[in-house]
């Protein structure tokens, strides 16, 4: 048997992002048909990843393949799923559990963009020429995080089109979505679009809609959601996973 795949989201209380996580689940298990595939959360839904791998564990299962639904290596990646990992290793030792990579930066990210964007009706090259955008993440103390969604922004600008291509974070980091909204019209851009870099609907992605509307941005995305874009970057992560640090097989 291989591995089994299981997302670690971070969780909300609001129930449209544990009805995404559960769509991009969906995606994953019809990319990767010979991996059982499973979800769990570092906080506010359930399952909590403690849980979900004593579950496994009791249905027989001894080795899983954790994957952080994270765009960025920020404090979750680093801090919190590793701990709880640490701690289901103690308590389960015949459990085998490794931890996949994050999501970004990569090619398939700024591929889920230009969908959202294309959906959001900028998709003419002569419409990106005029357009700057706003790319606004959710927000993190991690220089590493921030360096990350600069690189996407970079990228993205560079492979899509766009006038400009500007970070902005709704929380922990400046600048906040309005003022990268007031900062490129003041620069000249004959309009701004807001591109939301998170993958499910919550609190903080409220806040970026929020600034995009007080700011009277042109265009506001969707979020990334289940993009067929991001099940296949999981799919591989979870390939790499495997690549990288062996499995034995499960009894």
């Amino acid at each position: 048997m291989h591995p089994v795949l299981l997302i670690v989201a971070h969780g909300s209380r609001d129930p449209r992002h544990a009805a995404t996580v559960a769509a991009l689940a969906a995606r994953v298990a019809a990319a990767r048909p010979h991996a059982r595939v499973e979800t769990c959360y570092l906080d506010h839904c359930a399952p909590r990843v403690p849980r979900a791998l004593r579950r496994l564990y009791d249905q027989g299962v001894r080795d899983v393949v954790a994957l952080p639904l994270l765009l960025a290596r920020a404090f979750h990646a680093k801090s919190d799923i590793p701990a709880v990992l640490d701690e289901v290793r103690a308590a389960l030792p015949r459990l085998r559990v490794v931890q996949g990579g994050v999501l970004g930066p990569d090619a398939l990210l700024t591929a889920a963009l230009d969908r959202r964007m294309a959906a959001a009706g900028l998709h003419l090259p002569a419409e990106r020429a005029r357009t700057g955008v706003v790319l606004a993440a959710a927000g993190s103390s991690d220089p590493e995080a921030i360096a990350s969604v600069a690189e996407t922004a970079r990228e993205w600008r560079r492979t899509a089109g766009w006038c400009a291509v500007r970070p902005a974070f709704a929380s922990a980091a400046p600048p906040r979505t309005a003022d990268a909204v007031r900062a490129l019209r003041a620069d000249g851009a004959e309009r701004v679009a807001v591109a939301p870099y998170v993958i499910a609907p919550g609190f903080l992605p409220d806040r970026i809609v929020r600034g995009a509307t007080e700011a009277r941005a042109d265009v506001l995305a969707p979020v990334l959601g289940a993009a067929p874009e991001l099940a296949l970057l999981l799919a591989r992560r979870y390939d790499e996973a495997c690549t990288t640090e062996p499995l034995p097989l499960s009894a």
